[in-house]
């Protein structure tokens, strides 16, 4: 059960991955914002930055080494993806670490079970954004890509 629990995270991240890889460079800075907001590569890094502070109120030694992005100045497609395989690796620790000690998770009260849906759930909405700021800005992902990160079961 604990794999199963784990591994619905992986997948997550997995699906972050696949999305992020499937998107051209040139549209990577796309936005309908008149300020430059809410780019794809802004809302990778906004996830990337969510994982951070989460890991950095539960368990600071498993942020050692890794870095938030300033919105400022934004990194390269390989690492935000570098990034998000590595936040990816330590959260999951932390879920490893939540279900063996019956759903506990130190600097999240409301246990690991709720800890995993809302990382999932706001993941979930930043890809959603991404997916229609693109569609927006006419950019047409292939459907390969579209339909391809709700097959769970082969990603």
């Amino acid at each position: 059960m604990k794999e199963q629990f784990v591994e619905s995270w992986r997948i997550n991240n997995r699906v972050n991955l696949m999305l992020l890889d499937g998107i051209p460079e040139e549209a990577l800075k796309a936005t309908l914002s008149k300020r430059g907001g809410g780019t794809p590569l802004k809302q990778f890094a906004h996830i990337q930055n969510v994982r951070f502070w989460r890991l950095e109120s539960i368990d600071p030694q498993l942020v050692i080494g890794q870095t938030k992005f300033s919105l400022k100045e934004l990194p390269d497609q390989e690492e935000i993806r570098y990034k998000l395989i590595e936040s990816s690796d330590a959260i999951g620790k932390i879920l490893e670490k939540g279900y063996e000690e019956e759903g506990v998770v130190k600097g999240f009260r409301r246990g690991v079970f709720v800890l995993q849906s809302y990382l999932i759930a706001h993941e979930s909405h930043h890809r959603g954004n991404i997916m229609l700021t693109l569609k927006q800005c006419g950019y047409k992902l292939p459907k390969s890509l579209t339909y391809g990160i709700w097959d769970w079961n082969k990603i």
